[in-house]
């Protein structure tokens, strides 16, 4: 027997000073069996970075072709492929070219690792390549719960998460230029 996805619901509260956007989001989002808490949190970040109005999470882990947020014109081309993790470098040269922008969020202790092995290629793409603190979304993991209300403020390259379980910041540096 297969194993189900667990369910989360979040209510957020967003407030990106960066962008002047401020949004009431309502997410329902699916864990995949394999996805950790970290992963979630992170694509839960990412998320808000980007909020806009068409941004939607994709099938993710389920459907290995499919980012883990897209945004998608009303054609339905997509025009901002979002990625979390740490992708191999044929996976974002193929996203370039079926979408006009691509970022990708690298959250884990192999982060580093995964980035001397591949800046080189990755630099020579347009996508914009960004690195989350991996103890800062560990800490932001704990606070996740399978309903939760979500306070999230963004200015500079940073976010402040205040939830019931207590809150956290989480910084992010820009690896590719």
């Amino acid at each position: 027997m297969a194993l189900k996805p667990t369910i989360f619901k979040l209510n957020i509260a967003l407030s990106d000073l960066n962008r002047n956007h401020y949004d009431s989001l309502n997410l329902t989002l699916a864990q995949h069996p394999s996805e950790t808490q970290e992963r979630l949190m992170a694509r839960v970040l990412a998320f808000c970075i980007h909020a806009e109005e068409h941004l939607l999470f994709s099938k993710g882990l389920s459907d290995v072709d499919e980012p883990a947020i897209w945004e998608k014109t009303l054609d339905g081309q997509t025009s901002h492929w979002i990625d979390v993790g740490e992708p191999a470098v044929d996976r974002i040269k193929k996203a370039t070219r079926v979408a006009q922008r691509v970022s990708v969020y690298s959250f884990n202790s192999k982060s580093d690792v995964w980035w001397d092995q591949s800046q080189e290629n990755f630099e020579k793409l347009p996508a914009l390549i960004y690195r989350f603190n991996h103890e800062e979304i560990k800490a932001l993991a704990t606070l996740l719960q399978r309903t939760m209300e979500l306070s999230v403020t963004i200015t500079g390259d940073s976010a402040y998460i205040a939830a019931e379980r207590g809150e956290q910041e989480v910084s992010w540096v820009q690896l590719s230029t």
